[in-house]
């Protein structure tokens, strides 16, 4: 039986601007509430306070809270073998993992890493591009091709031995694949694309195309742009000029992976046009929250080419490979198969979207005018905000972020999501958005109480800001 979230006695987000003592520094304007324990979809605060948790932590939390066989499977580690260092020895946690990854009836990949998060994951897969080139004597390749307002999590991009490889100047950038923002009016999706990979060809022939080690791009986009698919074709394109000029095509799936969030094992299985990368971080739901954990996957060419030469992943920290997360990503695998997550993503995305238009762009919406875009697919949407709309209302947030002070607003109204201010467009005041990434085994019932409340925290907020 779920528990029911309760009711707070005020819906003033400067509440949770109110100061209490803490030696911990925090990411947000306000200090966080507590969270104490969790059940499902749902979190207790230290408040006693029961709140839905819409978005998964940081689309992390893939089969909520508390999950017997997750921390079953942690336990029984612990009391086999809590740590090895991975350049001593492995451990069969770690082995059984990446023969899970490694192996099934759509597998592209031949061998894998495990690393400590997406961040490490990212970090990991651009030295291992660099690292594939060097060992087949081609190491004049250097520069990567990223995409403008694409997020590739946080790395120090300085480590010994790839100092003045991973530096700023090796990091180029083309336009990013966001229709509903830059495609021209006069454009259809077919010249839209076929644009985008001339740009990537020319960024290809600028550089010298044999100095460049790969393009790396998100299959759906995660924070800075909030779950914005590619249009159909665009990732084929991409792959072709990789392709043309030997380059690497590299896959960051570290926000919405595990099994994944999007209702396929890979999200470029049902969001990239099927095109398998050559090399592909993942993290977060990997290891659902029961452990730190993310991966580097590459396909049989890369592998090779790593094989035929050194014979190892010139990448190590202290905590890779360790037996606890890998046994706790193993058991969060074995969850998402035998209850059929995959499919329940599939089945409440598509009632979630339904939901979401329905209730934020229906005819009667108070917030329909203020709302630019919903995207996503799965379990893993974002809803984008614009205030130019012609005859609408104005709203003056006085310097304020609107997607966060609805983040704040939810909480109040016992809900956690994320909102992120400014990054969807290179416009200066636009591109707030919210994002949702519930655990894959939400109900129906509780894809509404999602809806209710972002609904109710999105209007409180304009009627806050009406002018």
């Amino acid at each position: 039986m779920a528990p029911v979230a309760t009711t707070t006695t005020s819906n003033d987000t400067a509440d949770l601007k109110t100061l209490r003592p803490t030696s911990l520094i925090h990411r947000t304007p306000w200090i966080p509430p507590i969270a104490t324990s969790a059940e499902g979809i749902y979190l207790t605060l230290e408040d006693g306070r029961t709140v839905i948790d819409a978005v998964g932590g940081a689309a992390v939390a893939c089969i909520g809270g508390n999950n017997k066989h997750a921390k079953q499977a942690v336990k029984d580690q612990l009391d086999r073998l809590s740590y090895v260092y991975s350049m001593q020895l492995s451990n069969e946690p770690a082995e059984r993992l990446a023969k899970i990854l490694t192996s099934g009836p759509n597998n592209m990949f031949e061998l894998v890493g495990f690393v400590s998060g997406g961040s490490e994951a990212v970090e990991g897969a651009l030295k291992l591009g660099k690292q594939y080139f060097e060992e087949i004597g081609q190491s004049q390749r250097k520069n990567f091709i990223a995409r403008q307002l694409s997020y590739h999590a946080h790395h120090t991009l300085h480590r010994v031995g790839y100092e003045g490889i991973l530096d700023k100047q090796t990091f180029h950038h083309v336009s990013p694949a966001y229709a509903k923002r830059f495609q021209r009016p006069s454009e259809t999706e077919e010249q839209y694309v076929a644009r985008l990979k001339k740009e990537l060809e020319d960024k290809f022939i600028e550089l010298g195309p044999d100095t460049v080690i790969g393009f790396v791009a998100e299959p759906v986009s995660g924070a800075t742009l909030g779950c914005v698919p590619a249009p159909k074709g665009y990732f084929k394109a991409m792959k072709e000029v990789c392709d043309k000029y030997g380059a690497l095509f590299i896959l960051d799936e570290h926000v919405h992976s595990g099994d994944t969030g999007m209702g396929t094992q890979h999200a470029w299985e049902s969001f990239a046009d099927g095109v398998a990368p050559d090399i592909q971080a993942v993290a977060k739901g990997l290891g659902g929250g029961y452990a730190s954990i993310g991966a580097v996957l590459m396909s049989k060419k890369v592998a090779d080419g790593i094989r035929g030469k050194s014979g190892i992943w010139k990448h190590g920290h202290t905590y890779q490979s360790h037996p606890l997360a890998c046994a706790a990503s193993i058991a969060v695998q074995e969850v998402i198969e035998s209850e059929n997550l995959l499919a329940n993503c599939r089945k409440q995305g598509a009632y979630l979207e339904k939901l979401l238009n329905e209730r934020l762009r229906g005819a009667n919406a108070l917030a329909a005018p203020y709302t630019f875009d919903i995207r996503g697919g799965g379990l893993f949407w974002g809803v984008e905000f614009d205030f130019d709309s012609p005859g609408a209302k104005k709203v003056d947030m006085k310097g304020k972020g609107f997607a966060m002070e609805v983040q704040a607003c939810a909480l109040e109204n016992n809900m956690v999501i994320m909102g992120f201010t400014g990054a969807c467009s290179m416009e200066a005041g636009k591109g707030n958005h919210v994002m949702l990434a519930p655990a894959y085994n939400i109900t129906q019932e509780e894809v509404e109480k999602i809806v209710d409340v972002l609904v109710k925290s999105i209007e409180q907020v304009l009627k806050e800001n009406f002018v």
